[in-house]
């Protein structure tokens, strides 16, 4: 039997368990984001920046399928938490069992109905043009193993509600470095194109796989689960549903801006501004990494020590997490906004024998790129408590408040800015609708927030 740790989470210091749960959630994000940050600057600097905008193409409907995973296993995870703390040792390996039969059965039904309509879908992502085929030829490939990584964001978050963040860094880690190595010999030494690009990611979710199903099988777990647990249970599974469509529900807002904003930039201005618009979103995914890595090492935190009655410790994991996520995001900001030329150089290839065409997009997309670097990153320092807010209902099982929260920045507000402004801005009202969005949404939650502080937290 393995030692259990997450009894921790209701007992430590709480700055100090924030720290040992968010370093190694931001590493793993930190690893897993330069992965996706280095393999788009190889894929720019060895295939070509329309290569980039091809993989920014195929991102929403792989990573959409993929959060899925993500879906259930936060869902879940929330679920085993509150269970952990209080001792039902049962309810929480049900769940993980249910978990896993619903992963399997959601994301293999999802790869093949896009499979089925990979020619369709593509173009309605902005795939037209030069970027269709390299599109093309990346989601089909990587589409076979996105399953294998469905299963492994679903088996992060519960390695997490273990209380064993250093597991699950490892698990972030694995794919990350495996994908880097192998683009390097399938697309610089073997000379595969989108091809290997495609391949290298692939086998790093097969690598992730392999180690989240080692974790569980060691006794490193405390969750030993038998057959009996991969039964589907309808009251589990409403409410892994209910929490876990918060996620679900934000990635699919996700894929529809990338939608709408591949679809709106390449009016504006072809593949270049696409191309620019796939820099600025790896900046997204990587710059912001620690903040994300402090919600994940809250999310534990906040949903053990609910279900166990401990409100104080609830009310001081939020101003913590606040505080630690506010001041690393105002670090990414200063960054950011003196030297957005610099983190875009990186993503260009400085070779002078590319075609004219390729030349042409380059010097546009360095043209562009550190503007809209510099309007979508504005808000950065605030979007602390936006993140921390949303998380904090989804920590504790309450689905709704959760959903609209974390829906109010990207669907509530950002859609329907970057849907008016670029009408009256083009270019420019794209990028400051990042900014503005972020704004009202952290005013929203705020007032949320401090709402549920005082009439739950504060008198129980």
């Amino acid at each position: 039997m393995a030692k259990a740790t997450s009894g921790e989470l209701g007992t430590a210091s709480i700055g100090k368990l924030l720290i040992k749960q968010a370093v190694p959630a931001s590493v793993g994000i930190l690893v897993m984001s330069l992965n996706v940050l280095v393999d788009s600057i190889f894929v720019g600097n060895w295939i070509g920046s329309i290569a980039i905008a091809a993989i920014n193409v195929v991102l929403p409907v792989s990573f959409f399928i993929a959060a899925l995973g993500m879906a259930i296993g936060i869902g879940g995870s929330s679920i085993i938490s509150r269970a952990l703390g209080s001792g039902n040792m049962e309810k929480a390996l049900k769940t993980f069992g249910n978990q896993i039969t619903l992963t399997l059965l959601v994301t293999i039904t999802m790869v093949v109905l896009g499979l089925l309509f990979v020619n369709d879908l593509i173009p309605a992502f902005g795939g037209k043009g030069a970027i269709f085929e390299p599109a093309k030829i990346y989601y089909v490939i990587v589409l076979y193993g996105v399953p294998f990584l469905a299963l492994c964001m679903m088996g992060n978050t519960v390695i997490r509600a273990e209380g064993k963040p250093k597991f699950a860094m490892i698990a972030m880690i694995i794919p990350s470095v495996g994908n880097l190595f192998l683009d390097y010999i399938f697309i610089y030494v073997l000379d595969w194109g989108m091809h290997g690009a495609a391949w290298a990611t692939t086998a790093g979710y097969l690598l992730c796989f392999s180690y989240i199903v080692s974790f569980f099988l060691s006794k490193n777990s405390e969750l030993k689960i038998g057959f009996a647990h991969f039964q589907l249970d309808n009251g589990i599974l409403k409410e892994i549903g209910a929490l876990g469509f918060v996620t679900l529900a934000r990635q699919a807002v996700t894929s529809v801006i990338y939608l709408l904003l591949n679809n709106i930039l390449f009016g504006l201005g072809g593949e270049a501004l696409v191309a620019s618009y796939a820099i600025v979103g790896r900046m997204l995914m990587f710059a912001l990494f620690p903040v994300f890595g402090v919600t994940q090492g809250f999310l534990p935190i906040a949903g053990f020590n609910y279900g166990a009655g401990l409100y104080h410790r609830v009310k001081e994991s939020i101003y913590t997490a606040i505080t630690y996520a506010a001041l690393v995001a105002t670090l990414v900001f200063v960054l950011l906004m003196v030297f957005p030329e610099f983190f875009t150089d990186l993503f260009l290839s400085n070779r002078t024998d590319l075609p004219e065409s390729e030349l042409r997009t380059n010097a546009f997309v360095m043209e562009h790129t550190p503007t809209a670097i510099r309007l979508v990153f504005a808000a950065t320092p605030i979007i602390a408590l936006q993140l921390i807010g949303a998380a904090y209902f989804q920590a504790v099982g309450k689905a709704v408040p959760a959903l609209l929260l974390t829906l109010t920045r990207q669907g509530f507000f950002f859609i329907p800015l970057i849907l008016l402004l670029p009408k009256f801005f083009g270019e420019l009202g794209v990028w400051l609708s990042f900014s503005i969005a972020d704004v009202l949404s952290t005013i929203v939650t705020g007032a949320y927030l401090r709402k549920e502080i005082k009439t739950k937290l504060e008198t129980n």
